[in-house]
């Protein structure tokens, strides 16, 4: 309640005091987004229309607003219902409680209000997190503007930020990853997805300026093909500290250059990686894959999707991360056969989620080796496996109870029979795809008695 109770009084605060409030140190907001961008988001992501004024939020980050307002402006019956409105007698720690909850673009219009919601509203504790959407921003000012504003009481460094989410801000270019590099030492987690304009030396410097970096998103980000230190970061550091990089998760999906040297470098630098996505990579080979394992012995989650050169070698490497690895994606990588499958099944004996789809060499046999040995398998993709018949679904039926998770979609040898088996033994059952089937209605009916919270994707238009 007391939260829209605030935003009805600063929307109504900002009406009044719009011109009075800007001071002539604050810049205009045409200077630095233009009026259609979208919002600066704090913590929780959310947009808004071009009304709520991107350009405002960067603005009025500069000076406080005057502490009063001039007389001709002001009729005392105003002035006299302001002096005893009710809110102001809350204390601080109440009004920080309220402003952790709005948006940054509500937030900086509270700090137009008046001295002391200003002061509360750039309280370093509220800006814990920095999110930047839309492809019409002038990131990299927003980001200059945002930043020196931030270390106004810590000069040049910015020690409560902690996220920069600038994912779609295809105008950000390395300057604006310079900024955070310099300014925020303790920031955790980065996404900039889609940014293709940023090169290997900004985030170089960044990686190497941020030691607590543990997240690092640059999917679409063509120009990166390699995560490493920077030369100078190199000779500061001391032998005792091995030159490592802090990185846990990193996402290059669609780095299209990447390529084995890189991949090569990067776990060399970042060996204490858990979550590693590669979709797409397409010049990674089975060597690339081979450095990985050496350096990287703590993987988790392993995406090589659409990485048309991994065949059976690249999974004989990777089932050296042993019980270790419980995600993998072998999406549309068509050299794999059942050979890689059985090293897989051998070794990875807790893995939770196989995506194989599009792997048109793997077959029942494949698929035996994956259930007598994976019997703690959750999810599972052999979509488009036209190898794949009722047999192979009576061994995963019979050894994985747990599964929840099933796509058959274009698998051409699978009927009613085998999906009958998998309901009648796998009760956990959620998701069944099988679209592009040749399933009758009685056996999707059998399905939907024993799974009751079953969904299932179907092309039958006689079942719903």
């Amino acid at each position: 309640m007391c939260v829209f109770i605030l935003r009805a009084l600063v929307s109504c605060g900002h009406k009044d005091s719009d011109l009075s409030m800007r001071t002539l140190s604050t810049p205009s907001p045409a200077l630095i987004c233009p009026p259609s961008s979208q919002t600066f988001i704090n913590g929780k992501g959310s947009s808004t229309s071009s009304s709520s004024i991107t350009g405002e939020t960067v603005a009025m980050v500069h000076a406080p607003p005057s502490t009063c307002l001039p007389r001709p402006h002001i009729r005392p019956a105003s002035r006299l219902q302001k002096e005893h409105a009710p809110i102001d007698i809350l204390p601080d720690p109440v009004f920080l409680q309220i402003f952790s909850h709005l948006p940054t673009n509500q937030l900086c219009r509270c700090a137009r209000v008046c001295r002391r919601w200003y002061n509360l509203a750039w309280d370093p504790r509220l800006w814990r997190t920095i999110r930047l959407t839309g492809d019409t921003i002038h990131i990299d000012r927003a980001l200059r503007v945002l930043t020196r504003r931030l270390c106004q009481d810590t000069p040049n460094v910015c020690l409560m930020l902690e996220t920069v989410i600038v994912s779609g801000c295809r105008r950000l270019t390395d300057r604006g990853l310079y900024t955070i590099a310099e300014c925020c030492p303790e920031l955790r987690r980065l996404e900039a997805s889609g940014c293709y304009n940023i090169s290997n030396e900004a985030v170089f410097d960044i990686v190497s300026r941020c030691p607590n970096l543990e997240y690092l998103d640059v999917s679409g980000c063509s120009k990166v093909t390699c995560i490493s230190l920077t030369r100078e970061a190199t000779i500061k550091l001391s032998p005792m500290h091995g030159k490592q990089i802090s990185i846990r998760y990193l996402d290059m999906t669609d780095c299209f250059v990447l390529e084995d040297e890189g991949l090569h470098t990067i776990a060399a630098h970042c060996t204490q990686l858990t979550h590693l996505y590669l979709r797409r990579c397409v010049r990674i080979t089975d060597e690339g894959l081979r450095y990985l394992v050496i350096y990287c012995t703590s993987v988790k989650e392993l995406s090589v999707s659409d990485c048309r050169f991994i065949s059976d070698f690249g999974l004989r490497e990777i089932a050296k991360l042993e019980s270790r690895l419980r995600y993998l994606s072998i999406a549309h990588c068509s050299r794999i056969t059942d050979v890689g499958i059985r090293y897989i099944a051998k070794y990875c004996s807790k893995l939770r989620y196989l995506n194989a789809r599009g792997c048109e060499g793997i077959t029942d046999h494949g698929l035996e080796y994956l259930a007598k040995n994976c019997g703690k398998l959750k999810s599972l993709d052999i979509g488009k496996c036209p190898l794949v018949s009722d047999a192979g679904l009576e061994f995963l039926a019979l050894n994985c109870f747990n599964l929840k998770r099933l796509s058959l979609k274009s698998c051409e040898s699978i009927t009613g029979r085998g999906l009958q088996i998998v309901a009648a033994n796998c009760f956990d059952l959620q998701m069944l795809n099988i679209q592009d089937c040749d399933i009758t209605v009685e056996a999707l009916r059998f399905v939907k008695r024993h799974c009751k919270r079953c969904v299932i994707e179907h092309t039958n238009p006689a079942f719903f």
